[in-house]
């Protein structure tokens, strides 16, 4: 069982702050690592993405974004990242993209 398994935005709070490249990126190539694990015989039960929100870390408070929804800490609002739409995609089908 895979629990957590994410990265901080390295995109930062740019101009568009739901433009996540580099956590698609990085889930992309550990799922693929992880269809492999499977395919050599590994056995697998779940996967969870870290995380959801942007959320408060211990380490790092508010300073770093988490989530594959972004959160505005002042009014809480929720704005979908690509990440979560790219998230979506791949759970829907059951498959990653091609390379």
């Amino acid at each position: 069982m895979i629990t957590e398994n994410g990265v901080p935005d390295s995109d930062g709070d740019s101009d568009q702050p739901t433009v996540d490249h580099a956590r698609v990126g990085f889930l992309e190539q550990h799922l693929r690592a992880l269809h492999q694990a499977i395919t050599d015989g590994c056995r697998v039960i779940g996967y969870h993405a870290w995380s959801l929100l942007d959320n408060f870390e211990w380490a790092a408070g508010y300073s770093q974004r988490w989530g594959l929804v972004r959160v505005d800490f002042d009014n809480l609002r929720r704005t979908i990242k690509g990440s979560a739409s790219w998230h979506s995609t791949v759970a829907e089908r059951n498959q990653l993209p091609p390379k």
